[in-house]
């Protein structure tokens, strides 16, 4: 993929770097060429010095032939500039923003932007590692109100079926890895032991998914 990533601090670099050895074309933009330092020798990609909401910064970016964007700049409010300009007038098939003030999310995505706060990501992930919790989260989407967890099948579930671990609204079975498949269950598939269940989760069902699992 060809991926622009705008600001080049400590997320844009890392996140810059972490493409590039996946393989991906990276374009990194900062208005501060001395920015680019993070990045090291090791980095493969162009950089572009400039405004990232500057249309012709963009273009020099090409941003035209551009797969996917992330605006990970140290300002909320430049951040959704070059996303809506980037998704809207550009026609870019992948944006991402990212948040500082998890306030602004909701209206941030009611204009149709996809963004990231990493700071309630981090305050969840923290929260379950102090609190011993039993549940692995291992994605949070969007600004941090729903997670990706895995869990190892408690004893109490070995023999029952999917539709006993559901709740509408706050929690679902999305997938089961056993042995060396992984795959996506029915209603009606049963436990078995060993299994990794991976399920999404509302991060205020937290408790009671564990309590549901017997691991409260």
């Amino acid at each position: 993929m060809k991926i622009i990533v705008v600001g080049c601090g400590r997320m844009g670099a890392g996140l810059s770097l972490n493409l590039s050895k996946k393989g991906h074309t990276v374009t990194v933009i900062d208005s501060d060429p001395s920015a680019f330092e993070h990045l090291g020798p090791s980095f493969k990609g162009k950089t572009v010095t400039g405004i990232g909401f500057d249309r012709d910064v963009l273009i020099e970016a090409k941003i035209e032939r551009t797969d996917a964007l992330a605006a990970v700049t140290s300002s909320d409010e430049a951040n959704a500039v070059i996303a809506r300009l980037s998704s809207q007038f550009f026609k870019v098939p992948k944006v991402v923003a990212r948040l500082y003030d998890p306030r602004k999310a909701e209206i941030y995505n009611r204009l149709g932007l996809q963004t990231i706060d990493p700071a309630t990501w981090g305050i969840h992930r923290i929260g379950d590692l102090l609190s011993n919790s039993f549940l692995d989260t291992i994605l949070s989407i969007g600004s941090g109100g729903v997670d990706i967890v895995e869990v190892e099948v408690p004893a109490l579930l070995i023999g029952r079926k999917v539709n006993e671990l559901m709740a509408p609204g706050e929690f679902q079975v999305t997938a089961i890895s056993r042995g060396h498949k992984t795959f996506l269950p029915t209603l009606g598939t049963v436990f078995e032991r060993n299994d990794l269940i991976h399920m999404t989760v509302t991060a205020t069902s937290g408790d009671r998914l564990k309590a549901l699992l017997g691991l409260s």
